[in-house]
């Protein structure tokens, strides 16, 4: 899957950021705003999501339920998630969980009323295994499939 590798889903993005330093609120591409260091669990995913969308409290905290309420919020406009040094992302985890929430986004961006951009930014030094990181998570996960919608 060397293709997949080259070419991510035109939902994902990956950005060194302005000089590569660490990004300021004036200087953040436009988006809610995740820091990866809060993200390195999949409980500090969920808290850091549910904080900055914000998430309604009936949000159940796993996979389901996160496609469930990205959809619902992709009925009231476009969204774009920015993850400051994405590196960190569930750095914590094993790898099958970054291939998770990639499945839930890639599923939520295929169904959604609006678009739904992710932006990995990270320090140019460290974007080369970042993007390694994705790819093989992509690679190793199961074919998304859109919820059902009857």
């Amino acid at each position: 899957m060397a293709s997949a590798a080259a070419h991510p889903p035109a939902w994902l993005t990956f950005d060194a950021g302005p000089d590569a330093e660490p990004a300021g609120p004036d200087v953040e591409p436009a988006g809610v705003v995740l820091a990866g260091a809060v993200a390195r669990t999949r409980a500090g995913l969920f808290d850091a999501l549910a904080t900055a969308l914000p998430l309604p409290d009936y949000f159940g905290r796993n996979w389901d339920a996160l496609a469930d309420v990205l959809a619902d919020r992709l009925d009231t406009g476009p969204l774009t998630l920015v993850v400051r040094d994405a590196g960190e992302l569930l750095a914590e985890e094993p790898p099958a969980q970054l291939g998770a929430l990639l499945d839930v986004l890639g599923g939520v961006a295929a169904i959604g009323h609006a678009p739904l951009r992710v932006v990995l930014r990270d320090h140019p030094d460290r974007l080369p295994a970042l993007r390694h990181r994705i790819a093989t998570a992509m690679a190793n996960r199961a074919p998304a499939q859109p919820p059902d919608t009857h």
